[in-house]
């Protein structure tokens, strides 16, 4: 196994993981939506049940390699995302349980989320970059 799959895999792995207790509990999941003070009210219940399955579907591609590249953006753009929120929070003082990889509310604090989640950022470019420079190689000019 090449390390490009291992990486992928890893971060697939990740995002199933991630994705299995929001989407069996999505109202807990939303609790914790609406705690971040980030989003309109009517967007909560939205991203509380979308999320969660894009996180799934994103997770199950890479580890299947299929749609990598864009599996891999997709990582990569809620990485960002994630980051943002955890990080404004910090900004504000508020220390939020980040749902990241469960709705229990007594979660991971912010700061060791915001940690955490730098590194599976890491993670996520390296596996976008790996997979852009392959899908580079793999395409032929005429």
């Amino acid at each position: 196994m090449t390390l490009r799959a291992v990486l992928r895999i890893a971060l697939g792995l990740v995002f199933v993981v991630a994705s299995l207790d929001k989407a069996l509990n999505a109202s807990a999941f939303a609790a914790i939506v609406f705690n971040f003070n980030l989003l309109p009210d009517h967007m909560i219940n939205v991203v509380a049940l979308v999320l969660p399955w894009l996180e799934l579907l994103t997770g199950l591609c890479l580890i299947f390699d299929m749609l990598t590249l864009g599996a891999a953006g997709i990582a990569l753009g809620l990485m960002c995302v994630f980051m943002t929120a955890l990080g404004l929070n910090a900004l504000r003082g508020l220390d939020v349980a980040c749902g990241c990889f469960s709705t229990d509310a007594a979660g991971a604090p912010g700061l060791w989320s915001l940690g955490r989640d730098a590194g599976i950022l890491l993670l996520a470019f390296t596996v976008f970059r790996c997979e852009a420079i392959r899908a580079r190689s793999n395409t032929r000019l005429p």
